[in-house]
């Protein structure tokens, strides 16, 4: 090589590390019942960290699905063909019961553990963790018909990923997807057309379009189409084949191409006729799916969570080794500062998605103050986590430079997932008005709200401040200010969780910048006097250092083990 390609002062590779070699998430696991699964969380996060692991990610992400929507011969046959690296991603996350396996297990943590498997997870490629999410919502929205949950929620929970178009009962597994939007109405599902016509059989017949729906190679669908004779918007379950393995009558026009989520395929479907069954009562369509909405806006911020730990711990490790102007970018005051204020941001985001996880596991099993809690501590945090991703991202691809600008970083493909959550289900909006309906209906949610918040009353006087004024602006639940109320809401929280279970550092850079006020417009404003150093250990990933040899290559698909098949 000419020595003008030596290649000098440019850091090792981001690989061979354990994802889930997180201080806020292990910390979590614990306070949230959920100890028990840290060892299979850890092993999980070591395979996230694996160089094949990384490799399929970027796989399934620069060769993203084909629609074929004709055989060779002229015949219908509408079929998403996916790279082999999407079926690895996919039979890790399905056969570790990232999915819906937590529905069949009465362990406490159950819902705890399967997050922390999906933020762990969730990092070597966001797209495929549409279908597990999809899959894990259906789950209680199917439960509104008790005879339908009982017979296929056994082969949602199952750990086996099992593709292929063949009919439900006969498959080891099944996913779900979601078919709620239409072109002339997005958010205002009620405004949608799709119309339902019940058949002799007991079932139905829909005949429609939908704008978006997730998955479109899943197994069966949860639909929402308009019940006759001004019955009003149902909720219907769809299969994609049905049990005489004849095609149900439902076609893909077109997958959508995508800002981001490359690896995922969202389609606009046909339904010409499609027979479906009645889940829930006709009528109550927006009741029945809004428990599958609940169960996507916790993914939402924990996926979100995911985006942001994986940026700041590139920025970190970029930083840890690369020099500029004599010393370390990591030891250099002005980048010191933006690496520290990312760090907060990532692990407000996570304190605050495990405090939820731990709240949706408890009201599963029963606990009315924790469903409470959850109902109006998500919809804020959803708003609030999911509007931080994108500029947390930019500002994370600028810590590496040009490099970040080039796919081969990584960054640009978690720029481009990151608002994706944002809109998913409802964008901002959607959410910070279902902060206000909340405000306005439910003063028991507003009460669990304020209890939560009382238990760091003291211990920082910045944040009883803000609480304080919390307080005063929950009296006002105007639509106006419905995104200052979610904001508001949201960013107490997390200062009440870090103050409560983060180190010194974090919290009180957290408190003096995010409720004090002593913060600039842009990442990198933070006061001069924090401990910086302290907290940007907590983001810096340990890795194996370069020894010249070749390491075998593991290949993961190879009997995965479920965190829950031990403990279910």
């Amino acid at each position: 090589m000419p020595a003008t390609h030596e290649v000098l002062n440019q850091p090792p590779p981001l690989i061979d590390y354990d994802v889930a070699d997180d201080p806020a998430l292990l910390d979590a696991l614990v306070r949230e019942e959920a100890g028990w699964a840290a060892d299979d969380v850890r092993a999980l996060g070591r395979l996230a960290g694996s160089a094949q692991a990384r490799e399929w990610g970027r796989l399934a992400n620069e060769q993203p699905p084909r629609l074929h929507t004709h055989d060779r011969f002229g015949h219908r046959i509408d079929e998403v063909e996916f790279h082999p690296a999407w079926h690895s991603l996919m039979q890790v996350a399905v056969g570790h019961g990232l999915h819906a396996a937590p529905w069949a297990s009465t362990r406490a943590g159950a819902h705890v553990a399967r997050a922390a498997g999906f933020y762990v997870w969730g990092s070597t490629d966001a797209g495929h963790t549409c279908p597990i999410s999809m899959t894990y919502a259906a789950v209680p929205a199917l439960r509104h018909s008790p005879e339908l949950a009982a017979r296929f929620e056994p082969l949602l929970t199952a750990t086996e990923y099992d593709p292929g178009l063949r009919p439900p009962l006969s498959k080891r597994g099944l996913l779900a997807g979601m078919s709620m939007t239409e072109k002339q109405g997005g958010s205002d599902v009620r405004a949608n057309t799709t119309r339902a016509v019940p058949t002799a059989d007991g079932r139905y017949r829909l005949t429609g379009h939908k704008w978006f729906t997730s998955a479109p190679m899943s197994d069966l669908f949860l639909v929402l189409a308009q019940s006759p004779d001004g019955a009003g918007l149902s909720c219907f379950l769809l299969p994609r084949v049905s049990q005489d393995n004849e095609r149900n009558d439902l076609s893909f026009p077109r997958l959508k191409d995508k800002l981001g989520n490359r690896s995922n395929a969202s389609a606009e479907v046909e339904y010409d006729g499609a027979s479906a069954w009645l889940v829930g009562a006709e009528g109550r369509g927006v009741q029945t799916i809004i428990d599958m909405v609940n169960m996507t806006r916790l993914d939402c911020v924990l996926g979100t969570a995911t985006g942001m730990r994986s940026a700041v711990v590139a920025a970190a490790h970029h930083c840890h080794y690369r020099a500029a102007f004599g010393r370390l970018l990591a030891d250099q005051p002005a980048m010191a500062n933006v690496l520290a204020d990312l760090a907060i941001e990532s692990e407000a985001a996570t304190v605050v998605a495990f405090r939820l996880a731990g709240a949706t596991d408890r009201a599963v099993r029963g606990s009315e103050p924790e469903a409470a809690f959850r109902r109006l501590a998500l919809a804020a945090t959803k708003y609030w986590v999911c509007k931080r991703a994108p500029g947390h991202a930019a500002e994370a691809l600028e810590c590496l430079g040009g490099n970040g600008y080039v796919e081969d970083s990584g960054m640009p493909r978690l720029y481009r997932e990151a608002p994706l959550s944002s809109i998913w289900e409802g964008s901002g909006n959607v959410a910070a008005l279902d902060v206000v309906r909340v405000l306005a209906r439910s003063p028991g949610c507003v009460s669990a709200l304020l209890d939560e918040l009382s238990l760091a009353a003291g211990a920082d006087q910045r944040l009883d401040d803000a609480i304080a004024r919390l307080r005063k602006e929950l009296a006002d639940p105007a639509q106006e200010r419905a995104r200052r109320l979610a904001e508001a809401v949201a960013v107490c929280l997390q200062g009440a969780l870090l103050v409560r279970h983060a180190p010194p550092a974090v919290a009180d850079a957290f408190c003096a910048s995010r409720l004090g006020g002593d913060w600039g417009y842009a990442y990198g404003t933070l006061p001069a006097n924090l401990d910086f150093a302290s907290i940007i250990e907590r983001a810096t990933p340990k890795i194996a250092q370069p020894s010249g040899k070749t390491q075998d290559r593991l290949d993961l698909r190879q009997n995965p083990r479920s965190i829950f098949r031990t403990y279910a």
